[in-house]
């Protein structure tokens, strides 16, 4: 049976894009990392900053240090030399077509115009990877989504946001025991 062995969090690096929206991934990494007391290193070799969880078996977990279209060199780095298939990958990304509190889990699909999930693809060479999108609802028209992303949420937005990472953290130990159908049940029963 599979299951998740690399966790990674998409977002973009620096100061300047801690707060913005297209940081949810990192968000929800670095809430898993403070709850099981995780300490991250910088690793030329992985291009990101990534540490190990060593509780019943071997788990990774990464936030790139490249920027968004440029995350699947971080992920194919570190999946190679630590010999993880893409369907043991759960990429943590934010997105546009879910309300703010909103999480969903899928395996495979489209990259949906994120460019994030796109160079993912185009580095693996294959979709069949593990999605959690966390809902930071879209600005309504198309022109304005990239300046949208690089924005910090309204209060309100963020509390839902921060509310769905807490939420989505019950299925964090169904996803290590690969219970997948179980985790998604779960998810998005609520």
């Amino acid at each position: 049976m599979r299951k998740i062995k690399l966790f990674v969090g998409l977002g973009n690096p620096g100061e300047n894009y801690n707060k913005t929206r297209h940081n949810a991934g990192f968000w929800w990494i670095d809430f898993i990392a403070k709850n099981h007391r995780l300490r991250f290193k910088e690793s030329s070799k992985f291009i990101g900053s990534f540490a190990k969880y060593t509780e019943q078996g071997d788990y990774y977990f990464l936030k790139p240090n490249t920027f968004m279209n440029d995350s699947g060199l971080s992920i194919l780095s570190l999946s190679k030399y630590y010999k993880i298939e893409p369907e043991e990958i759960l990429v943590v990304h934010d997105e546009l077509d879910i309300e703010p509190g909103n999480i969903k889990l899928k395996l495979g699909g489209g990259h949906g115009g994120h460019n994030g999930i796109k160079s993912i693809i185009s580095c693996l060479q294959s979709n069949n990877f593990w999605r959690l999108r966390i809902g930071i609802g879209h600005p309504g028209e198309k022109s304005l989504v990239s300046n949208y992303v690089l924005k910090a949420p309204i209060k309100h937005h963020m509390e839902c946001i921060e509310g769905g990472i807490l939420n989505s953290y019950k299925i964090f130990s169904l996803l290590t025991a690969g219970e997948f159908e179980k985790a998604m049940l779960n998810l998005h029963s609520n």
